[in-house]
């Protein structure tokens, strides 16, 4: 019996210069190298650094992708900024069964109240890791950890490959802040 076709999409809400686009890309590579479709790419317009992004992940793991326009209905939110959940409807669109992702110290029972949407929830101080382990609030690869803990998208050591051919000698860093960061994520159903 073979494994029935799969598609992943996933919605990344960050600000210009946390690196959302960075992270989409970062898991489109680690698919295609387990031998799965994907494709990431960014929605944005003359935004500046500190303006609401959006990025795009979808991945299958039969079935070539066909769709090129933005994820409305994501299986999958992230967001990098929990200041982001005050401005933009994160979770809009949203399947029955997603999961949010967030960056955020505050407790459920408060992310809850802000999403106002009943859903999977994982969250993790993804700033605190990225400062303490890459030195900067920069949270893209803790935020890949996170996702990688939430879900079964790839594997974790499939994203390591890419990171290190996009980081170079800050690639062992960003790789520890993605391990540490999947430790750390927290999940509730």
């Amino acid at each position: 019996m073979t494994a029935k076709s799969q598609l992943i999409e996933i919605r990344w809400h960050g600000r210009g210069g946390q690196g959302a686009v960075t992270s989409a890309e970062l898991v489109a590579q680690a698919a295609i190298s387990e031998g799965k479709f994907a494709q990431a790419f960014p929605s944005f317009g003359p935004e500046r650094r500190g303006a609401p992004v959006l990025a795009f992940v979808r991945v299958d793991n039969k079935e070539p992708i066909r769709i090129r326009a933005e994820i409305t209905d994501p299986d999958v939110v992230v967001v990098l900024d929990p200041g982001l959940l005050t401005i933009v409807n994160v979770a809009a669109g949203l399947k029955k069964d997603g999961i949010v992702i967030i960056n955020t110290k505050k407790p459920f029972a408060d992310i809850e109240k802000s999403l106002k949407v009943k859903c999977k929830l994982a969250k993790l101080d993804a700033t605190g890791i990225a400062r303490e382990t890459l030195g900067v609030p920069i949270t893209n690869t803790t935020m890949v950890g996170a996702l990688l803990k939430a879900t079964d998208v790839v594997k974790l050591e499939s994203v390591v490959e890419p990171l290190n051919n996009r980081f170079g000698r800050l690639a062992e860093r960003n790789i520890n802040a993605m391990k540490r960061a999947y430790q750390e994520t927290e999940l509730k159903e």
